[in-house]
């Protein structure tokens, strides 16, 4: 039986739980989602998880934390409004030759990578444009000069003005009365913003759980400074994502009217409601196929977040020349 969206099983490897005062425990090789109002929410065989998310009140029972730790389940912890809070990652996620390979970069090292990624972002963001019947000839121009950049902060200045004229272009896509002046983030100053900055973390946390699957540590950067408690790392990869995957998606909810004004509360979080209508959204997103630009096969847009977490580790240990971000022309 497929659970209601957000209280339970929403695809095959990653589950989102939003229902207050849940528990997530175990029987037999299941895990078991039950609240002591409605008895069993939810169940689904051990074997076939590798990520559990959960939004507010929700506890795991101390069996259940053993046995996510034996078969290698990450716990991912966040606000009931969908903000990260922390995680918890089994033993066995961590393979030491990779992260002395990963600790080891040189500045070259971290800016040939970061360079390519960041390449990479500003054409997605042009695609994003391109689509949508905009485009701007500056932000080709800023695609061109990343290769030459000299440094790491230099290729921080060439994202952040190709960032500055990304937004002011795609303001002008977004809905007459959706208004979106400019990127704003803590607090975000209006519907269209808050759409934006939960699409980006929820998007991370999908970073976040690859990184950890293929064993780098997502918090030691390559572009974004190192900073207690901030996965940088996780934030280096999500920058191919924003425009094509999270600003692509946030649109979508937008034009087709799966969300309204009236499904946000006056701080700009979405009611209980209308999360539940977003994470099941946002899943059956994730789970959408699409034709690789690179490899040329059918994936979906979570295995191939995956796909670049793999193609990050073999970069950075070596095993490969140079790193190949999702990179779509058109």
């Amino acid at each position: 039986m497929m659970p209601k969206a957000g209280e339970g099983l929403l695809e095959n490897s990653v589950v989102y739980i939003t229902k207050q005062g849940a528990q997530v425990g175990v029987d037999g090789g299941r895990i078991v989602v039950y609240s002591k109002d409605e008895g069993e929410i939810a169940s689904f065989p051990m074997g076939q998880v590798d990520t559990i998310n959960i939004f507010g009140n929700i506890n795991f029972t101390t069996p259940f934390v053993a046995r996510a730790n034996e078969h290698g389940i990450v716990l991912n912890y966040f606000t009931q409004n969908g903000h990260y809070r922390g995680s918890f990652v089994p033993e066995r996620n961590t393979i030491a030759e990779v992260r002395r390979r990963q600790y080891a970069l040189s500045e070259a090292d971290r800016l040939r990578i970061a360079s390519v990624i960041i390449r990479a972002k500003i054409r997605n963001s042009r695609t994003m444009l391109y689509r949508r019947g905009a485009s701007d000839d500056r932000l080709g121009e800023l695609e061109d000069r990343v290769a030459d950049a000299n440094d790491l902060d230099e290729l921080r200045g060439l994202e952040g003005e190709a960032a500055e004229i990304y937004f002011g272009i795609l303001k002008r896509c977004v809905p007459q009365d959706w208004s979106f002046e400019r990127r704003s983030r803590r607090p975000p100053a209006d519907h269209m913003n808050a759409l934006l900055s939960l699409t980006y973390s929820m998007i991370k946390n999908e970073v976040l759980s690859a990184l950890r699957q293929y064993n780098l540590d997502p918090f030691l950067g390559i572009l974004h400074a190192d900073r207690h408690g901030r996965p940088a790392l996780a934030l280096d990869l999500l920058e191919e994502f924003r425009p094509i995957f999270c600003d692509a998606f946030t649109l979508r909810l937008i034009n087709r009217g799966v969300l309204k004004h009236e499904d946000f509360q006056v701080n700009n979080h979405l009611k209980e409601y209308a999360f539940k209508t977003y994470l099941g959204k946002f899943d059956e997103y994730m789970q959408e196929e699409f034709r690789h630009p690179r490899f040329d096969y059918t994936v979906t847009r979570r295995k191939a977040v995956r796909m670049q977490a793999i193609l990050l580790r073999k970069a950075i240990t070596g095993e490969m020349k140079e790193y190949h971000p999702l990179e779509f022309k058109k």
